[in-house]
């Protein structure tokens, strides 16, 4: 088990497969882009498959998701996917992506096991997500969110962030767009983890500001704390059911209490937390031959450590070192 000294029991690993994007999304990096991890530091198929099947088979992970960067950047992507699908225990497999180039690898990611997907979208006009994201995909989007659901990636998600004069009267159309098209929406408070350090506690959309803004149009009813388990987003059922809207309050309603995850940068860095400043290095150990065993006791060495929160409401939080596409979000 992955246990720290709170008593939390890590089970959801997430697994960051490269630091690259093809979006420049301003709330991510800068627009020309960061120092990419030079590609003798990444991780190899053959080494991230073994790191997953040591989390399963010896440290009791039960989910993985596939991050990024954007993941579906990753050449050996659905050889990895079918290969974590073969291990005993099968762990449940999702990815997190942008979504651009979901229309042409969905139905293989499903062949090879993929249970899930999430997807960002942040906005339904393309002027905005132009703006946003700095490139004009946005109908790539739409067509990988199609795909992801006619392939049975399901339930989709859609993962959204809200920010101050640019999107942030969108939010009950999005709603309405996502029950349209039996997608289930999740918004996050925008988190600092840009760059280029332009995060602002007291300009941000809060989740008090996106449930009063949803309630304008439809009616929520929250779900149960028993419904909710471990998972970052409070949800509501909308207009009685069956669809639901999430909502991931990471900076006013920090929910590390509960946190049951693991991360694996893609470069073979075990980290806590995204806003971790400590890293525990298994690539290192994994190229000079140390057996399972003795990786496995590293991991567990590193999550013992874990910190009891990120103190994300508190104004004087200091921003991870490193972005999150390196990191994985």
């Amino acid at each position: 088990m992955l246990v720290d000294t709170y008593g939390r029991v890590a089970t959801d690993l997430r697994v960051s497969l490269t630091d690259r994007c093809n979006l420049r999304c301003t709330y991510c990096m800068p627009e020309e882009g960061l120092q990419w991890l030079a590609k003798p530091d990444l991780l190899t198929d053959d080494e991230i498959v073994r790191l997953i099947d040591i989390a399963v088979r010896l440290l009791g992970v039960e989910e993985v998701r596939f991050t990024g960067g954007e993941p579906l950047l990753r050449p050996g992507l659905t050889g990895i996917v079918e290969r974590v699908a073969a291990l005993e225990p099968r762990p449940r497999m999702s990815l997190t992506t942008n979504g651009i180039g979901l229309r042409r690898t969905a139905a293989a990611l499903k062949t090879a096991g993929l249970d899930r997907v999430n997807v960002s979208l942040d906005t339904l006009r393309p002027d905005v997500f132009k703006t946003l994201t700095r490139r004009d995909r946005h109908r790539d989007v739409l067509d990988g969110l199609r795909a992801a659901r006619d392939a049975g990636l399901t339930p989709v998600k859609v993962n959204t962030v809200l920010m101050p004069g640019l999107n942030e009267d969108e939010a009950p159309d999005l709603l309405a767009w996502a029950v349209a098209h039996d997608y289930e929406l999740r918004f996050i408070e925008q988190m600092p983890l840009d760059a280029q350090h332009g995060w602002k506690r007291d300009s941000m959309v809060t989740a008090d500001d996106i449930l009063a803004s949803l309630r304008t149009r439809f009616d929520l009813t929250a779900e149960g704390a028993d419904d909710r388990g471990s998972a970052p987003a409070e949800r509501w059922l909308v207009d009685g059911g069956p669809h639901r809207v999430g909502v991931i309050a990471s900076v006013t309603r920090p929910f590390c209490a509960a946190c049951d995850r693991t991360r694996l940068t893609a470069d073979g860095q075990i980290r806590t937390c995204l806003f971790a400043r400590e890293e525990t290095d298994l690539r290192g150990a994994l190229r000079s031959g140390a057996p399972d065993e003795e990786i496995a006791r590293l991991w567990r060495l590193a999550m013992w450590g874990k910190k009891a929160g990120a103190g994300l409401d508190d104004p004087s939080f200091i921003q991870p070192d490193r972005p999150m596409s390196a990191i994985g979000g």
